[in-house]
């Protein structure tokens, strides 16, 4: 099935990416749902309200007089998002607490499966595989997944050369860049498609992630569908160690990297470019800048993973659409939850937060933060993700 993605006015303009995450070695606290406010049926006398029958309407807001801590964490490229999902969720439920510490997609999902985290945020959902083997050390036994989308953004190619704020670049000079065979930033490929602009003699720095990314996994989806085979290392999410470059940790660490190296180019969740100078893809005969808009065009031409349960949306990313004004290299990043959690009361919280961060509230603050195209007003994405929220037990 195509998705359809609609782009509110909140996404016109990117905004810098804010940093902010508590780490996920708090204590757990107390995860108690106070459901002392449910009311009983209409034709039932009054009684004492029985915990085991007062799980909140998946359809309703979340439960009155939630409490306690759930910690999450995981992808870096969530990191502005999260920090306006938890602060809007929490003016509204103040005695919750939500913590989010972004240490790379692949250490989220690891550290989830094995119980270190109520939740995960991921820019790769996990496999088919994966989830049939089981051993999710937080969910209850025989319980499914819960992966939403809920963060579309650009990736940028962003570079280092001082007054030249914008390159011209298509997939394959981008792969033999990152595969060192292009070395010079005045190599003839790139000054080709860059008329007028004055290259400099200077040295090229390719900057990628040193931790397991879905940043990564991402860019390189993009280099493997689309650069004509000059990248043969597939779709991954560490590096691979036979090419050369320099390392960064997490989004911060090539952004901070990239700024300091004059000469360096890099990619990175297009939130986080600020000041530096980002490449225009080629698609089709154009080159097209990123934007909300553009990632939302590519969101839209892609369709969802086949083979999996209702409560597991994950969308395959078309990379070689070649009209209009698409800019293929996106992430999608994912929510992932239990749909039963072997403790009720994380589940009630984590339920609660993901409908926050799902909903057009939201979806509109994480826009305005990050720069993200929201999910919401989506015919066929977003029934999907309300839901697989709605599983959440």
């Amino acid at each position: 099935m195509r998705l359809r993605l609609v782009l509110p006015a909140a996404t016109a303009a990117l905004a810098l990416a804010l940093t902010g995450c508590a780490g996920n070695e708090q204590p757990a606290g107390d995860t108690s749902v106070d459901q002392s406010q449910t009311e009983p049926g209409d034709d039932a006398p009054p009684a004492e309200p029985d915990p085991a029958d007062a799980a909140p309407d998946p359809a309703s807001e979340a439960p009155a007089g939630i409490s306690g801590t759930i910690n999450g964490g995981g992808a870096t490229s969530q990191s502005a998002a999260q920090e306006a999902w938890r602060a809007g969720f929490a003016a509204a439920n103040p005695s919750v607490t939500v913590n989010y510490d972004p240490t790379g997609s692949g250490d989220g999902r690891k550290a989830f499966q094995e119980g270190g985290l109520s939740f995960a945020g991921s820019d790769g959902a996990f496999s088919v595989e994966d989830i049939e083997a089981g051993g999710f050390a937080s969910c209850a036994e025989g319980s499914g997944l819960v992966e939403i989308p809920v963060y579309i953004s650009p990736i940028a190619v962003a570079f280092n050369l001082p007054g030249i704020d914008s390159l011209n670049l298509d997939a394959a000079t981008i792969a033999n860049i990152f595969t060192g065979q292009i070395v010079k930033w005045n190599d003839s490929d790139i000054v080709g498609q860059n008329e007028g602009v004055e290259l400099p003699d200077l040295a090229i720095t390719a900057v990628h992630r040193s931790d397991g990314s879905g940043t990564t996994a991402n860019f390189t989806d993009y280099l493997d569908q689309t650069s004509g085979g000059i990248w043969a290392d597939g779709k991954v999410e560490d590096w691979p160690e036979s090419l050369e470059g320099e390392a960064a940790e997490g989004t911060s660490g090539v952004a901070e990297t990239l700024g300091a190296t004059e000469g360096a180019i890099g990619y990175l969740d297009a939130s986080r470019a600020g000041d530096l100078g980002t490449a225009a893809v080629k698609v089709g005969e154009n080159y097209v800048a990123y934007s909300p808009a553009a990632a939302t065009a590519a969101a839209g031409a892609s369709t969802f993973q086949d083979g999996r349960a209702a409560s597991d949306v994950v969308i395959d990313i078309n990379r070689t659409i070649d009209a209009g004004e698409v800019y293929p290299l996106i992430l999608i990043s994912y929510l992932i939850g239990c749909e039963t959690y072997a403790d009720a009361g994380q589940g009630a919280l984590v339920k609660a937060f993901f409908e926050y961060a799902t909903s057009a509230e939201g979806q509109t603050a994480a826009a305005e933060n990050a720069g993200s195209a929201p999910i919401t007003g989506d015919a066929n994405l977003e029934p999907k993700v309300a839901a697989a929220v709605a599983a959440i037990g």
